[in-house]
């Protein structure tokens, strides 16, 4: 599976869901049930790595302000959550910058958004419900023990108004 394969996959799910992460991840191990366990790996290895891309001071930051606060796990369910969202939102957020999640995101309804801790599951659910044993290794790096870049002071409102200022506009004020 390639790049573009796996985000088919996720850009699917996401739309037959109608945004619903719950939803999506359900979707999601149906879709991998009909493709081979080597390709369901392949498309859990595509996820881990960019999940493990995102463990990021700067999209920590931008997931306080839009979840009001972020748990080591809130954050963990986030990144999950951005990837489900789809090639474009997770990437222009990475390579751009996380602030622009103000403009990348339609709607954002905190009680449903920002919580894909189920898409994180969903290979290994598939690929246990086709070969009936456990994920193996997937071979990738593991995350950093850290976030990388510069930490976040989630507590100084100001800064987190001056460092994302159209999060801060669209969901704080």
């Amino acid at each position: 599976m390639d790049e573009t394969e796996f985000w088919e996959l996720v850009d699917a799910s996401r739309e037959a869901a109608e945004g619903d992460p719950e939803e999506q991840a359900d979707l999601l191990v149906e879709r991998l049930l009909g493709l081979d366990p080597d390709s369901v790996l392949d498309f859990a290895r595509h996820f881990e790595s960019r999940y493990n891309r995102a463990y990021r001071w700067d999209l920590w930051g931008a997931a306080w302000l839009l979840l009001d606060g972020a748990s080591d796990d809130a954050f963990d369910f986030f990144r999950c959550w951005l990837i489900g969202q789809g090639r474009e939102v997770f990437e222009g957020a990475l390579h751009g910058d996380p602030d622009s999640l103000a403009d990348l995101l339609d709607d954002f309804d905190e009680e449903i958004d920002g919580d894909g801790e189920e898409l994180g599951y969903a290979a290994d659910e598939a690929y246990e419900q086709l070969t009936g044993n456990v994920a193996p290794d997937l071979g990738i790096p593991p995350a950093p023990a850290e976030p990388e870049g510069t930490p976040v002071d989630f507590e100084n409102e100001s800064a987190l108004a001056e460092r994302y200022p159209r999060l801060w506009q669209r969901f704080k004020e």
